[in-house]
């Protein structure tokens, strides 16, 4: 979401540059997968859209988008994560883009 971020400083602006746009974030730990050394956490985001995120004005509308993160470690330190989001989902919510629904 906040492209490549290399070093603490870095991590930590992402991190309140995501808390001012989604103040009420919440996220629940739905699986863990460990095969070491990678480790796999799969989540839910839930949140309402307040402030500018990504260059879009803060719609107040909430949603809930799955998520899931592989992490590498090596010598007890976390050396490479990827996270996985339905980025789409997640704009459609908010109501920047339109989406038919699937026919059953």
């Amino acid at each position: 979401m906040f492209a490549t971020l290399r070093g603490r400083t870095a991590i930590e602006e992402s991190h309140r540059t995501f808390l001012s746009s989604f103040p009420d974030a919440t996220i629940t730990l739905d699986a863990v997968v460990i095969d070491t050394p990678r480790i796999g956490v799969f989540l839910t985001l839930r949140a309402t859209h307040v402030g500018d995120f990504l260059g879009i004005a803060g719609t107040n509308r909430r949603f809930e988008v799955p998520m899931a993160r592989v992490v590498t470690m090596e010598d007890g330190l976390i050396a490479h994560e990827r996270r996985i989001y339905d980025f789409t989902g997640l704009l459609v919510e908010i109501g920047v883009l339109r989406a038919k629904p699937a026919k059953p």
